[in-house]
C-alpha cells in the first residue's frame, strides 16, 4: 500500500492532467455525437428517399467500421485531401463522428416508439409537423433515448482512450507514458482503469439517472 501511495504521490498528477484532457474530449464529443445522432435518427425518418439514404449510408459506414481506422483517417489521411485537424480536434471528432452513428439508431427508435395516437392528436390540433415534432413527439421520444444513451456515453468516455494513439495527452496517454518509464504495469493501468470507472459511476451514470427523473417528473410519469 505504502508503494503505491508513493506512486500516486510522484505521478499523481500526470494522472489528474490526464484525466481533464479525457473529460474534455468527452464533453466536446459526446456535444458531437448527440448533434449528430439527432440529425441523422430525424433524416431517417423522413420521406425524402435520398435523405433517408444519405443517413443511412452515414449510420452504416460509422457503425461498420473501426473506430480506431476512422481516427487514423481523421488524423493521417485527411490532410493527404488538403484537411489539416489538430490532434486534439480530430480525436473528439472521431470519437463523436462514431458515437453519434449508434445514436441516431436510439433517435429512431425513440420517435417510432412514440405511440401513434400522440401523432393523430397533434394533427387533430391542427399542428404543423415541425410543432409535432418539437413539442409533442420529440420530449417523449426523450425519455426513451435517456437509457440507451446512458450506455453510448460510458462507451463514447471509454472510446477516447483510443486519442492516445494519435498523441493526444489523455489520461491513457499519460499512464502509456508512466508505464514505459516506470514499467510498473499494474500501479499505472490499474490507476487509469479506476479513474475511468470513477469518472463513469460517479458522473456519468448518476447525471442520466437525474435527467431521468427529472424527465419522468415533467412528462407526469412518477
Amino acid at each position: 500500500m505504502q508503494h503505491y501511495l508513493a506512486f500516486l504521490s510522484e505521478y499523481g498528477p500526470r494522472f489528474f492532467e490526464g484525466a481533464i484532457v479525457t473529460a474534455q474530449q468527452t464533453v466536446l464529443a459526446a456535444v458531437l455525437a448527440i448533434s449528430i445522432a439527432l440529425i441523422m435518427g430525424l433524416m431517417r425518418l423522413s420521406d425524402q428517399f435520398f435523405v433517408r439514404w444519405a443517413a443511412t449510408g452515414y449510420i452504416e459506414v460509422f457503425r461498420g467500421t473501426s473506430l480506431l481506422v476512422q481516427l487514423f483517417w481523421i488524423f493521417f489521411v485527411l490532410p493527404l485531401l488538403g484537411i489539416t485537424l489538430e490532434k486534439f480536434t480530430a480525436g473528439f471528432i472521431a470519437v463523436g463522428m462514431n458515437l453519434g452513428a449508434y445514436g441516431a439508431e436510439v433517435v429512431r427508435g425513440a420517435i417510432l416508439s412514440v405511440p401513434r395516437g400522440q401523432y393523430e392528436a397533434a394533427l387533430a390540433l391542427n399542428m404543423s409537423p415541425t410543432q409535432r415534432m418539437v413539442r409533442i413527439i420529440l420530449p417523449q421520444a426523450f425519455l426513451a433515448m435517456l437509457p440507451p444513451w446512458g450506455n453510448l456515453l460510458i462507451e463514447l468516455l471509454k472510446g477516447t482512450a483510443l486519442v492516445a494513439l494519435i498523441s493526444v495527452t489523455d489520461l491513457m496517454f499519460h499512464a502509456k507514458q508512466i508505464n514505459g518509464s516506470t514499467f510498473l504495469s499494474a500501479e499505472a493501468f490499474g490507476t487509469a482503469l479506476i479513474i475511468y470507472y470513477l469518472m463513469a459511476r460517479l458522473v456519468i451514470s448518476p447525471a442520466m439517472r437525474a435527467m431521468e427523473d427529472f424527465m419522468a417528473r415533467k412528462m407526469g410519469r412518477t
